[in-house]
């Protein structure tokens, strides 16, 4: 059995992975830690698990094998020391940090202690993702040439109350892009197994009253010559249905595949285009999934992704999403806000 410690309550995001958790039979959560003391009170008598003031007395009175980080995100890099040095496997949800350089000390205290950092991409469990991948790979859409990717959530209203650190950059590390934008710079890295070699970057506040961005763009350069648009911001209305509007466009030099994501809905839709002789009788197809319904944050993504990391945990491997992955997407955000303030590209060496 795994046993849990989630460190960190003032996020959107742990109540979701508790019903994550609760689908997985190796892992069990079995202490908690948040300082605010109202956030404490609220989720040990919904969850029934004690919760500490501090990460370091919840790991040091209860046997833990992973530690799950959900705290600020610059309060993160001291406490997956921590957890590493007292023998604890480490997630820490993305961005993981609030700049590079301390995902390179979670790295560094990891490899210490001989313990596993990963971080949770779970677009990369969704099915669609998966076939995109595949028809990528075989050539269906030719040579990629052009990434799309659109990701924009709720107004940041939605953080004042649950997690207002998330408005302020020297705790979180920035806004839209650092949040939001690491999500499509993950899965089309993933897609093209290619890395970013340029970024530039625009990104505006408009809601006043916060110190980070709530609308981003980027136009990112992969070194086989593949050029990725972002638009990536806070600026949904409530009304927008399951809060996100997304999209994933993929343009080849044989192809084009486009694909509206349902945050967290079932059905999804994807759409594909192809001048492959092998498709010549139905070039234009669409592809549904229907994916399996389940509680929790992002849902079966969520679930399949906690599943492989108990399996590789177990087996002693390497996790399938290692903190290196988190790594490389947040050293191309931060390429994205060099290029916004210098006003022009800047290169990733």
């Amino acid at each position: 059995m795994i046993n849990v410690a989630l460190c960190g309550l003032r996020h959107l995001h742990p109540d979701g992975y508790m019903a994550l958790f609760a689908q997985v039979p190796e892992m069990r959560v079995v202490a908690a830690s948040e300082a605010d003391e109202l956030r404490r009170r609220e989720f040990a008598a919904k969850f029934g698990v004690p919760v500490y003031t501090t990460y370091q007395e919840a790991l040091e009175k209860h046997d833990v094998q992973l530690a799950a980080i959900f705290l600020p995100h610059a309060e993160c890099p001291e406490a997956v020391e921590f957890a590493a040095a007292a023998g604890a496997h480490v997630l820490v949800e993305k961005p993981m940090a609030a700049d590079a350089a301390g995902i390179g000390r979670m790295i560094a205290a990891c490899e210490r202690a001989g313990v596993v950092l990963t971080t949770p991409y779970l677009w990369r469990y969704h099915q669609m993702s998966r076939e995109i991948k595949r028809l990528v790979t075989d050539g269906v859409v030719g040579e990629v040439i052009a990434l799309e990717g659109r990701m924009a959530a709720g107004k940041p209203v939605r953080y004042q109350q649950a997690s207002p650190w998330m408005l302020e950059k020297k705790k979180s590390g920035g806004g839209a892009m650092h949040n939001l934008g690491v999500h499509w710079i993950d899965l089309f890295r993933w897609l093209l197994e290619d890395e970013v070699v340029s970024a530039y970057g625009d990104i505006r506040i408009i809601t006043p009253g916060i110190d980070v961005e709530d609308q981003s763009f980027a136009l990112l350069t992969f070194s086989r010559g593949a050029r990725a648009y972002l638009d990536i911001s806070y600026t949904v209305p409530a009304s927008y249905p399951h809060g996100r509007d997304l999209f994933v466009g993929i343009r080849g030099t044989a192809g084009t595949i486009a694909w509206s994501p349902a945050f967290e809905g079932a059905a999804d839709e994807m759409f594909l285009s192809s001048e492959k002789k092998e498709y010549k009788d139905a070039p234009w197809r669409r592809y549904a999934f229907d994916n399996l319904v389940v509680p929790g944050y992002c849902g079966i993504l969520g679930v399949s992704y906690l599943r492989d990391l108990a399996e590789s945990l177990t087996a002693g491997r390497p996790p399938v999403i290692p903190g290196r992955e988190g790594l490389k997407a947040l050293q191309v955000v931060e390429a994205v806000y060099q290029s916004a303030a210098l006003g022009r590209p800047v290169s990733l060496s």
